[in-house]
């Protein structure tokens, strides 16, 4: 936030100090909102992830039970069984973090499903966003959807509606 907050100040310095510059901003939540595929990608995405999320909580339960029983026997087990039943829940719940890693993780199934149906979305907006960027000769386009320190926003800056415009989309 201080970076960004940084960076605004030197480019309005810089600006001040030789040539008028033209700014404008846009919501990239607002424009990604009013488009269909991006609203119905981001719903599969969702459902994907709460697939998994339900199937890893039903393998916590699981071993939540076996834990459970495992402590109901304990007093009866020798020392070999209580080992080799710790070992198995540990195990399992080694397994179970694995699978969290492997639907959650930095690459994993969750990520990919958004990279193969949200991002393309999301690139042509901010393809769009550039086109105008260069024909409108803007210095800059800020974007409010990532809060990036803007206090205030002149409606007549706004470039959202454009941008959905140039992709085929009304408000």
């Amino acid at each position: 936030m201080k970076k960004s907050a940084l960076l605004i100040m030197i480019v309005f310095l810089f600006a001040g100090t030789s040539f008028a510059q033209k700014f404008a901003f846009v919501d990239t939540e607002y424009i990604l909102n009013r488009i269909p595929t991006y609203k119905a990608a981001q719903e599969q995405v969702d459902k994907i992830s709460a697939d998994y999320q339900k199937e890893i909580e039903a393998k916590y339960q699981e071993v939540d039970k076996i834990y459970k029983d495992f402590q109901k026997e304990k007093v009866l087990l020798t020392e070999d069984q209580k080992t080799k039943k710790e070992d198995e829940i540990m195990a399992k719940e080694k397994e179970i973090k694995d699978l969290q890693k492997k639907y959650f993780g930095a690459e994993g199934a969750v990520f990919q499903k958004r990279q193969e149906l949200v991002k393309p979305i999301q690139d042509e907006v901010y393809k769009v966003v550039k086109e105008m960027a260069i024909e409108g000769a803007y210095a800059v386009i800020f974007d409010t959807a990532a809060g990036a320190g803007i206090l205030y926003e002149n409606a007549k800056y706004n470039k959202s509606d454009d941008v959905l415009a140039k992709l085929g989309y009304t408000n």
